[in-house]
């Protein structure tokens, strides 16, 4: 791997661990391995500057560890760039530019040409055609937010630098957001329920926060214990749950869902196994039962937009 340092050379410039232990979410380091950026943070027998790639197939699976059998943490959408740290046995080791997420994804679903994207998917989900034609047969299908190197819009069509076409209605150019993330919640209603998903064929509950964050240019961490660390502002709600606003996030230890008003919360649950609308009250009752109660609610502010 290319930019490859050794660890340790001398007693001198040995790096020393932080006192605080780096979340491997969120930082690229193993017991053999770690990103060249993390040098005098962690101790590793070498570190890689990595290489850049970008995900070529319409969502892929990011797991904790390389096999296929395992469960997935989140999903890779087209269009991401990633930093590859090594590649074995058909899996590389990545960090998600975007979120800067870590973990494996099969090699050959990453291209070495990395596009700039100038567009991004605006509708719930979209296809892509061989030809400028909605009757010809899709090349894969594509989720909101995928991101897009568009050559020439030409009409209703607009044309991939990577070949292929997509409906010129179903994208927006880079830096042109959505106005409201409720809004992208709730037609977001009615997702499968999927563990680590974060498209409209299955979503988790931080996956839809993000997801709808990131259509409205909203920068957001993955999983919700991140989410509720990193967002918003904490708010006081009584016992009653009165006072909450449209655009609130409701923590659960695990769990997080979003308010469309003062009583209407949307979040995508296990119990129904799909994204919902219900009363807040309703779903924290029965939340409780299982010991759980509301650990946080958090107000958004002033928005730090995605660069």
């Amino acid at each position: 791997m290319t930019g490859e340092k050794r660890g340790g050379t001398s007693a001198g410039d040995e790096p020393s661990r932080t006192a605080a232990p780096l979340d491997p979410r969120r930082f690229p380091f193993r017991a053999d391995l770690a990103a060249q950026s993390l040098y005098g943070k962690v101790t590793a027998p070498r570190y890689v500057s990595g290489t850049r790639r970008q995900v070529a197939r319409p969502a892929v699976p990011l797991r904790r560890k390389p096999v296929a059998s395992a469960g997935f943490e989140t999903e890779a959408i087209f269009g991401e760039a990633a930093t590859v740290f090594d590649e074995a046995e058909g899996w590389a080791w990545v960090q998600l530019d975007h979120d800067g997420y870590v973990g494996y994804l099969p090699a050959d679903t990453l291209s070495a040409e990395v596009r700039d994207s100038t567009h991004r998917v605006r509708a719930l989900g979209t296809f892509v055609y061989p030809v400028p034609d909605m009757k010809a047969p899709p090349l894969m299908h594509l989720s909101l937010n995928a991101r897009l190197a568009v050559a020439v819009v030409d009409g209703a069509f607009a044309r991939l630098e990577s070949g292929g076409y997509v409906v010129a209605r179903h994208i927006g150019e880079t830096g042109r957001f959505e106005r409201d993330f409720v809004e992208v919640v709730e037609r977001l209603v009615g997702t499968p329920y999927l563990w680590g998903g974060k498209t409209r064929i299955g979503l988790d509950c931080s996956g839809l926060v993000q997801l709808s964050l990131h259509a409205a240019g909203m920068i957001c961490p993955r999983d919700s214990d991140m989410q509720q660390a990193e967002l918003g502002t904490n708010v006081l709600i009584p016992d009653s749950l009165d006072g909450l606003e449209r655009g609130d996030l409701v923590f659960w230890k695990g769990h997080v869902g979003v308010m469309v008003d003062g009583l209407m919360l949307v979040h995508a649950n296990a119990h129904h196994m799909e994204t919902v609308v219900e009363t807040l009250h309703d779903a924290a009752a029965r939340i409780a039962k299982t010991g759980q109660g509301i650990a946080a609610i958090k107000r958004f502010g002033a928005t730090k937009r995605v660069a």
